[in-house]
């Protein structure tokens, strides 16, 4: 999760996302949206991409989900392009 604030005012926070199939990225999305729907009662403002694509974007305004495969995020390398945003957490 990058840290935009002090950088863009395009969002708050990226949270970037590696899936290793479609499957998984359609599940992670899904997943996503049921819950925090569910727990917060909010949806995306919007949806772009599709899994097979190699990327899946879910913009909530403040945070902007980017769910990649992994040649998705080798080749738009998010963390290069905004490398002045400060990583709030990283899970591998």
């Amino acid at each position: 999760m990058l840290d935009l604030r002090e950088i863009t005012p395009l969002a708050d926070y990226f949270v970037i996302c590696t899936a290793d199939s479609d499957r998984q990225a359609r599940m992670l999305q899904e997943t996503l949206e049921e819950e925090l729907k569910r727990e917060h009662s909010v949806r995306p403002l919007s949806t772009e991409g599709e899994p097979a694509s190699g990327w899946v974007l879910l913009d909530y305004n403040a945070v902007v989900v980017h769910i990649f495969s992994r040649h998705g995020r080798a080749h738009y390398r998010l963390e290069e392009v905004w490398k002045a945003a400060p990583v709030v957490l990283k899970i591998q």
